[in-house]
């Protein structure tokens, strides 16, 4: 299905610091700035580079993003039945207001995976968020409604988690997984449907995920679409259920896709050294490409493992030749981007029984940060060879990825909101 409009072009800028989406400012999760906290101390009493803490009303999965003087999150209520977006004041933590859009129903989702689980993304203009079948909105930066979209239900039993993106002046938002399934295009003012592209999902013939060898299984992507500039030409790149598909950003056309992914897909594709890097969930494929090219694509992987060892929630960071990244089942990861071979694992400690981590690391000079969901934020070098700098925990669960932003780290559990940052002798609770 495919509906089409004109669009037109504008676009926003952004500080050096701002930390305007769930994967940063240049959507790699890869922050500009070099000096954060190695470690820190949580305590009411006072603890050690922990500037502020705020009680957050139920738990969330989304990721705070950081514009200006600003942290906005998205926040689910009354599980479920009103969906809100948070701002703070990023020097004291204190709540200065929340947009709440009300839904009688609930969407199907898992116990895990609370309503509200797409980060919002922020620019210039304001902050749009994907609340799914209860709709997509932008508001201002003082709390305003601008405009409200609704792209209709999405149903999946496990919920969602692709997070909107801006491209220009449009809005890209996969309003997935489930049975209507699909990429669009919003204008940014006034958040209009300019192109909607359906993303049908189907059970293959054969599985080789950890569903191989059973009935049907669970299928849909949860990734983010990525945006990817080579040789003249931006691509929407989504790994999509069990094809990794490009798409134009002008009309939503089909650039070119290629087999090999599997059905079901919660990790976001990643882009660097001209190398687009795609992994599937639950012991799921991954592939590794160059971008460009069109039509099926599937005899030009560069890398293809039909089942992973391991199976992965978060996005990898490339960085200087390796892919970097976490199983969900609490093991760090470094991979030759050449050759996908693995050069280290090694299990990260916890200072919980949950050594899981869903959380996607993000990077600062050679610094990989990540958290697990014992709330211990785990810092490692991003080297061939492994190194553990620090463990800082929170003790509260976190699923969340980190937001990075001058000088100060922000992180979300589901109970609370930090700002990390050195030289804080004490500790403020809200």
């Amino acid at each position: 299905m495919k509906l089409l409009l004109a669009i037109p072009c504008l676009c926003f800028a952004l500080q050096a610091s701002d930390w305007p989406s769930w994967r940063g400012p240049n959507g790699n999760q890869i922050s500009p700035e070099t000096r954060f906290p190695l470690s820190w101390k949580w305590s009411k009493e006072g603890g050690k580079n922990i500037r502020w803490r705020v009680e957050l009303p139920e738990p969330g999965n989304a990721s705070p993003i950081v514009l200006g003087k600003k942290i906005y999150i998205t926040q689910s209520l009354q599980e479920g039945h009103n969906r809100a977006l948070l701002a703070f004041d990023r020097s004291s933590g204190k709540e200065l207001w929340r947009h709440v859009v009300s839904r009688e129903a609930t969407d199907s989702h898992h116990e895990t995976n609370p309503h509200c689980s797409a980060s919002p993304v922020a620019d210039d203009h304001g902050v749009v968020a994907s609340f799914a079948s209860a709709g997509i909105v932008s508001i201002s930066h003082d709390g305003k409604q601008q405009w409200q979209t609704d792209l209709g239900p999405q149903n999946h039993s496990w919920g969602q988690g692709s997070s909107p993106v801006f491209h220009g002046k449009t809005v890209l938002i996969y309003h997935g997984p489930g049975e209507f399934s699909a990429l669009h295009a919003l204008d940014r003012m006034t958040g209009k449907v300019l192109w909607k592209t359906s993303l049908k999902e189907v059970h293959p013939k054969e599985r080789f995920d950890g569903f191989a060898g059973k009935n049907g299984g669970m299928l849909g992507s949860f990734a983010t679409p990525l945006l990817v500039t080579s040789g003249g030409r931006t691509e929407i790149v989504l790994a999509a259920s069990n094809k990794l598909r490009a798409f134009s950003p002008t009309d939503g056309n089909e650039l070119w896709s290629m087999d090999g992914m599997n059905p079901l897909v919660y990790s976001s594709a990643s882009f660097g050294d001209n190398t687009i890097v795609a992994m599937g969930g639950f012991f799921g494929s991954s592939i590794f490409v160059r971008p460009g090219g069109s039509g099926d694509r599937t005899a030009e992987r560069l890398v293809f493992e039909q089942r992973s060892k391991k199976g992965r929630i978060g996005s990898p960071i490339i960085y200087k030749g390796h892919a970097y990244l976490t199983s969900n089942d609490g093991f760090g990861q470094c991979i030759d981007l050449k050759t996908g071979a693995l050069i280290w694992e090694e299990r990260l400690p916890a200072t919980g029984a949950n050594g899981e981590t869903w959380a996607s690391m993000t990077l600062a000079g050679d610094r990989l940060y990540v958290v697990n969901r014992s709330g211990d934020t785990l810092v490692l070098r991003a080297a061939p060879k492994f190194e553990l700098l620090a463990s800082n925990p929170v003790g509260e669960i976190s699923n969340a990825t980190l937001a990075l932003s001058n000088g100060q780290i922000f992180l979300r559990t589901h109970s609370g909101l930090y700002c990390i940052a050195e030289a804080a002798s004490t500790a403020s609770s809200h």
